[in-house]
């Protein structure tokens, strides 16, 4: 993953239009912004061209018009929005493909900033048509990809003007990328994975894929009660995908298979009611009552889970432990979280995480700015958990 060509490969850029695919899909209401994280996460990239003298275009959808322009999927106020973190003038476009955008950009000076419409304004977008591809590449010398969580995609934004254009990762993207070759790509040994959530169906391709390349994995969640169930222990009236336990003692085959540990729980947090501050219970995994559901990850797991994270030079993390979101179930996650965030702190640990929860989990227990590398992407973080190519960091490669 580290051949992909980056910013200061492109040379001089003076006078040049650099078309930059940001990720600006940000939650709006009432026509603001009400987090700016990914406004933010452009700006290394923006500054970086701008200081090279270079007219900066910047690509980014808004929700899902299929095709329409829908007025409330505009990205225009976002352009104000961007210019207050920028801290300079962002001109609109009112499209993103076309004469009229040519002669918009044409207006521009070096170090000027552009946000042009809703590239999923036309539906050319999503299929990636390469007519569309070639009329958007007219628009400039070069393509900056610096969306990662777009990067599953294979859009015109994301792959076709890669094609069209010398194409190299921003730095947004460069850090991503270079985050995830460390915690998987070449790790340092031992390599640890804690996976946790509700649901073994979502992640099935998620643990095959890790257990060929950890040498540990902790499954935590909901999920961790179907590998429970596999194993013939009751779960009570637990979220369990009792359909999904061949699938379970499959991965744990083949986990055995790879030389890798599969540490599941060895005492859990009981209680009658999914509720906050409900009356709870610490068990063994043979004292599960018929009506109690496992809510948490034990003490005694924790303390597992603590020497595996002592021992191990690389975490990969996606996903609660625990029903995070009610105290006190959420202990085993913040516990877990805050051990892994203090040996990172101690510069013993690489540590990367994303995806579902576990952004909010990790905020939860005050230890992810302590991560090396915390991943927003979502779904494009997922598929690259679960070893699947992705299309727009493909198309950046040497």
């Amino acid at each position: 993953m580290t051949d992909f060509r980056r910013i200061e490969d492109a040379g001089d850029l003076t006078g040049k239009t650099a078309l930059v695919r940001v990720d600006f899909n940000v939650p709006m209401a009432d026509g603001k912004v009400t987090d700016g994280t990914r406004l933010h996460a452009a700006l290394a990239t923006v500054n970086a061209l701008r200081e090279q003298n270079a007219r900066v275009a910047l690509l980014a959808h808004f929700g899902r018009p299929k095709g329409d322009r829908v007025p409330e999927m505009s990205l225009k106020p976002i352009a104000a929005a961007f210019a207050e973190v920028l801290g300079a003038p962002v001109t609109f476009i009112d499209d993103c493909v076309g004469g009229f955008v040519e002669d918009e950009l044409a207006k521009l000076v070096p170090g000027d900033v552009a946000l042009l419409e809703n590239t999923r304004y036309h539906a050319g977008e999503e299929i990636n048509d390469p007519d569309m591809a070639d009329q958007m590449a007219q628009l400039g010398d070069i393509f900056v990809s610096d969306a990662f969580s777009a990067s599953h995609r294979a859009h015109v934004s994301t792959v076709g003007l890669a094609t069209q254009l010398p194409a190299y990762a921003g730095k947004s993207m460069e850090r991503e990328l270079d985050a995830l070759e460390a915690a998987l790509g070449k790790p340092e040994r031992p390599v640890l994975a804690v996976v946790g959530g509700a649901k073994v169906s979502s992640k099935i391709e998620l643990l095959k894929n890790l257990v060929s390349k950890v040498d540990a994995l902790a499954i935590g969640g909901g999920m961790a009660n179907t590998f429970l169930a596999a194993r013939g222990y009751s779960v009570g009236k637990s979220l369990c995908e009792h359909d999904l336990t061949d699938t379970a003692r499959e991965i744990e085959r083949n986990a055995k298979a790879a030389g890798c540990d599969i540490l599941l729980p060895i005492d859990v947090v009981v209680a009658k009611d999914f509720a906050a501050n409900a009356a709870n219970r610490t068990c063994g995994l043979d004292e599960v009552a018929d009506n109690e559901m496992i809510l948490d990850a034990g003490i005694q797991t924790v303390a597992i889970l603590a020497t595996a994270l002592d021992t191990a030079k690389t975490l990969v993390w996606n996903g609660p432990l625990g029903a995070f979101e009610m105290e006190p179930f959420d202990r085993a996650t913040v516990l877990a979280a805050q051990a892994a965030a203090l040996r990172c702190k101690n510069g013993d640990l690489i540590a990367v995480a994303g995806g579902g929860d576990t952004v909010a989990a990790l905020n939860h227990a005050k230890a992810a700015g302590d991560f090396t590398h915390i991943s927003t992407a979502g779904g494009a973080f997922l598929e690259w958990m679960e070893g699947k190519p992705l299309p727009g960091v493909e198309a950046l490669k040497s």
